[in-house]
């Protein structure tokens, strides 16, 4: 084999010296990103439809406005993974906000605590003896303004107002996102002065509006943005991320190769959560079916996509394949009534849908039961689960990119020959090409992201075209991803 010069001439050197280049052989690192989505407040200092990298609850807090539905999406992803590169970036909307009133009643007359929950959270205020409804309607609306979790760093999504014996909350956000927004006052907690008997709670106002993800998801140009979190699961979204991640035309198209993936959360009955899924068929898209509950979706969505993110990030050490199931997503309240949590045939008939899917476990955590993509069939309508698993889409993204590299470290501004009988480095052979891609596809294996080595030599083609010779055409004809460990199934014979 030759010596491979990039700078220093092959030859016309005739005066003495000790002459020496710098080349890099090639070293690769995965870089995956996620993008997260949604709406800022008026304190936020963030452009519309601008993607910027953001590292911190305070750096949000300052780009998207604290409290924000965007600072929330950002802080609840950013504390489930908590090293992976993050950029937000802001979606516009016009509409109404969501406005609820709440009628401070007759309390009990020698004091305590009340608490009110708003957004899963809890408000939670001293009312003195003999204290007027009034006094506890301008005690409780300072008390929702002033209110943030110091642990977390978590806001309300609400702001309030008081006037005589009733707090008005007003929603951040315009956006009919913001209808997901519970308050709630609990009277099966011990010692609660706040009831449905002693607070009257009413939604005056709906929210309307309807938010456009496309100029967003248009200004991720050229970014390394994987993952996209997302609040907004609304039909034509969900067409505006198609058509952003498109296979023809979108980023996993051959000419554009940025790759992607669109994570969301609907709510709804087990009957419209399986139209909805019934209703698409892409393996772009995760859509979480959600029962309506204490925490809005966004949170559902930013908790649940964040606990796994590290691993469908990972390149190196299997992890991007692993089962995710039982993984718990913090901060995420499940529905307050347990009838509505899926039971396992729910569940089955949901992912067999194209829905994302969740269950409670014996501490009452919200937990990941199995996470897919919404890819049921293919182009003739026949059943295709290959891209089902949304491990899946992160060993394809892995090992397209992870290829393509390789190849350019060994093979790029070389020249192409059916044979190199001299081995001169600067000339490339289908036969040497070949030999690299079962080496880099060895390594995607030792990597615990594919299986059977042997089968993908065996079938893998090289070879050059035939009209342009200067173009070599490689067929991966069989790679075997690794699967997740969904299931065991035990049969189990006793005898006496």
């Amino acid at each position: 084999m030759g010596v491979l010069f990039n700078f220093i001439p092959g030859s016309g050197l005739v005066a003495p010296g000790i002459f020496a280049e710098r080349n890099s052989a090639g070293s690769f690192e995965s870089t995956s990103w996620v993008l997260v989505l949604g709406h800022k407040s008026a304190a936020g200092s963030l452009a519309n439809n601008l993607p910027t990298l953001c590292s911190t609850q305070q750096e949000a807090g300052l780009l998207a406005g604290n409290g924000s539905q965007l600072y929330e999406t950002f802080r609840t992803v950013r504390r489930a993974a908590p090293a992976i590169p993050i950029y937000i970036a802001v979606v516009p909307v016009t509409g109404v906000s969501p406005v609820w009133t709440v009628t401070v009643g007759t309390l009990a007359a020698g004091g305590g605590t009340g608490t009110l929950e708003i957004a899963g959270r809890r408000v939670n205020l001293s009312v003195a003896p003999g204290e007027t409804a009034a006094t506890t309607a301008t005690n409780l609306a300072a008390a929702i303004n002033a209110w943030q979790d110091q642990l977390t760093g978590a806001f309300l999504p609400v702001t309030a107002t008081a006037a005589t014996n009733v707090v008005t909350l007003t929603g951040r956000h315009a956006g009919t996102t913001m209808n997901e927004i519970e308050v709630f006052a609990d009277g099966s907690i011990a010692g609660n002065l706040f009831s449905a008997s002693t607070l009257t709670i009413a939604a005056t106002v709906p929210a309307t509006g309807t938010a456009d993800v496309s100029a967003a998801l248009a200004a991720m140009g050229d970014l390394p943005l994987h993952w996209i979190v997302s609040p907004f699961s609304e039909d034509a979204n969900i067409t505006a991320a198609r058509n952003a991640l498109s296979d023809v035309s979108g980023r996993w198209a051959w000419l554009t190769q940025l790759y992607g993936h669109y994570f969301t959360a609907r709510t709804g009955n087990t009957a419209a959560l399986t139209s909805a899924g019934l209703a698409q068929n892409d393996d772009h898209i995760t859509m979480i079916g959600r029962t309506a509950s204490p925490t809005p979706g966004w949170e559902w969505t930013a908790s649940l996509v964040g606990r796994v993110l590290g691993w469908l990030a990972d390149a190196t050490n299997g992890n991007a394949a692993r089962n995710q199931s039982d993984l718990i997503a913090e901060g995420v309240r499940p529905p307050r009534d347990a009838t509505t949590w899926p039971n396992y045939a729910t569940r089955n008939a949901l992912l067999q849908s194209g829905i994302s899917t969740w269950k409670v476990n014996a501490s009452g955590d919200v937990v990941i039961d199995k996470l897919i993509t919404m890819r049921r069939l293919n182009a003739a309508g026949h059943a295709d689960v290959t891209f089902r698993d949304i491990q899946s889409m992160a060993q394809a993204m892995h090992a397209l990119i992870y290829i393509r590299a390789q190849l350019s470290y060994r093979h790029a501004n070389k020249a192409i020959a059916d044979e190199n009988p001299s081995n001169i480095p600067t000339v490339s052979t289908p036969g040497g090409i070949k030999a690299d891609v079962i080496e880099f596809y060895s390594d995607l294996v030792n990597r615990g992201l594919f299986e059977d080595l042997r089968k993908f030599a065996s079938t893998l083609v090289v070879e050059r075209d035939a009209d342009n010779r200067a173009r070599v055409n490689i067929g991966l004809n069989d790679m075997d991803r690794t699967n997740p460990l969904d299931i065991f199934a035990l049969s189990a014979f006793f005898r006496a």
